[in-house]
């Protein structure tokens, strides 16, 4: 079943590529949606893909790239009211 998920990660996970590696790591898991970089310092993912897809991008993000800390991350469910094509980095 496909599920959309919006994940927000906090820590030291702006200015360490954090979004070009997440972007890279949802395209490799086959997750379409965003990323994008929050005033307050955290990081906002939109992913959309079949549970345990999704779960594995989630799982991911627990740790993020080696250039990140992340310190914590909360996962909120989304309704499924567009249909996303791919993954891409925003603003």
């Amino acid at each position: 079943m496909t599920q959309r998920a919006k994940i927000l990660v906090t820590g030291r996970v702006q200015g360490v590529y954090f979004r070009y590696f997440t972007q890279k790591k949802a395209r490799q898991l086959g997750v379409v949606g965003s990323v994008r970089n929050l005033p307050d310092g955290s990081v906002e993912i939109i992913g959309q893909a079949k549970s345990d897809v999704l779960q594995n991008l989630i799982d991911w993000s627990h740790k993020g790239p080696i250039t990140a800390r992340v310190d914590c991350i909360e996962v909120v469910s989304l309704t499924l009211d567009e249909m996303l094509v791919t993954f891409d980095i925003t603003d």
